[in-house]
């Protein structure tokens, strides 16, 4: 009944045990630590472990030099900032103790023109009473 394209249940279950064995040793074989290829791949995994290792530091210690260098900087402008709004607070200062001493001397001023219309008010009203 069975022909040579058509192998039997027979044929068929033998070849699947034959590869099942063939896949278990090939298996047994990578499992194995003496396995050559094995601590070849080994090598190569534990390089590229510590090649990404060595990469991760780097970004590490440049992200923390990034960092400094931001931290300067920040603290470079609070500097100039604090500069700058002590300069402003000493313009305003020099100019509101300008503007009161110009006040001051309106004020005089105008006291000084007030008390002299009076005295000639009083005057005039002295002149008129007392005819002279």
């Amino acid at each position: 009944m069975s022909s040579p394209s058509q192998p039997s249940l027979q044929d068929r279950l033998n070849l699947a045990a034959n590869a099942k064995s063939a896949m278990l040793a090939k298996f047994k074989r990578a499992q194995d630590p003496d396995n050559p290829v094995a601590i070849e791949n080994r090598r190569q995994r534990e390089a590229i472990a510590e090649a990404r290792a060595a990469r991760e530091a780097q970004r590490e210690a440049a992200r923390q030099q990034h960092e400094a260098e931001l931290a300067k900087q920040a603290a470079l402008a609070a500097e100039a900032a604090a500069q700058a709004e002590r300069v402003a607070a000493e313009k305003a200062a020099r100019e509101a103790a300008e503007t009161a001493e110009l006040d001051a001397m309106l004020k005089a001023e105008q006291k000084a023109a007030r008390d002299a219309r009076y005295a000639a008010r009083k005057a005039a009203k002295k002149v008129r009473r007392r005819g002279y």
